[in-house]
């Protein structure tokens, strides 16, 4: 198969190194230094190098904010058949954005990410297909993401984007305001440095990203929750009351079983 990768990121080069040695890939970068690691791969810095490869399939790597940009770019070199796909976290605009251009598309989202994922073992990863979009591309996906080991879940767009509020918006917005309220430590604690770890992750990702994923209708709601049990727990701890925080406690350890 022909595939077309957009983007030299982290994420597009993951796909490059997972996919060109079982098929013809070609990666479309306008920055050359960014494909300086690209390897056994075409190399492409204009959408009319596209019209002679000719791909079956194109897999949009480029950071969220210019993702349907990109599509746009490269439609025009596209055949009929040719298989269009993301990889985005977010997918508010994605949906209606396929249902206009008339290209067949699948839309995937591997929530290990480039930043804290192990890329060289994934086992204990998910990854999710959105079930709308045509056959052919979500087998494709599919055995993909099973030879990677993933656990693969299928949700529709509507599914994909509460499931992204819960699992994206709470960890999220805890780990900012652990920045937002951090003091430096001259001798941290292991707890202190594993949280620290994981701000400096997070806070290292694509600002737009980041906003898009906080900016999701349904992640205010996630934040309220947030806010509540922080104010039971600020309460709880007021009072000194003992029996309170252990049945907090208990409450909390049934909930991560």
């Amino acid at each position: 198969m022909k595939i077309l990768i957009l983007g030299a990121g982290k994420m597009g080069a993951f796909f490059t190194d997972l996919l060109s040695f079982e098929h013809e890939v070609a990666v479309l970068e306008r920055d050359a230094k960014r494909m300086r690691f690209i390897y056994n791969a075409i190399r492409m810095q204009t959408a009319d190098e596209i019209d002679a490869f000719a791909p079956d399939l194109v897999i949009n790597c480029v950071t969220l904010n210019h993702t349907v940009e990109a599509f746009r770019t490269v439609l025009p070199h596209l055949k009929p058949y040719c298989i269009i796909s993301d990889v985005a976290s977010v997918k508010n605009d994605l949906q209606e954005f396929y249902m206009e251009n008339g290209f067949p598309y699948v839309s995937t989202h591997p929530m290990f990410g480039p930043t804290f994922a192990n890329l060289g073992s994934l086992t204990s990863e998910n990854t999710i297909i959105i079930s709308e979009g045509d056959h052919l591309g979500k087998i494709f996906f599919k055995d993909l993401y099973e030879k990677l080991k993933l656990n693969i879940f299928e949700y529709t767009f509507e599914e994909h984007d509460r499931v992204v509020a819960y699992s994206l918006g709470i960890p999220f917005a805890s780990t900012l305001v652990f920045a937002a309220t951090m003091v430096h430590q001259d001798a941290p604690g292991t707890t202190f440095k594993r949280h620290m770890k994981i701000a400096r992750g997070l806070l290292s990702e694509d600002d737009y990203l980041l906003t898009e994923i906080l900016f999701n209708p349904r992640t205010p709601r996630q934040i309220t929750r947030i806010q509540e049990e922080l104010g039971a727990l600020q309460e709880i701890i007021r009072r000194h009351d003992t029996e309170a925080m252990k049945t907090f406690l208990t409450k909390l350890r049934k909930k991560i079983e």
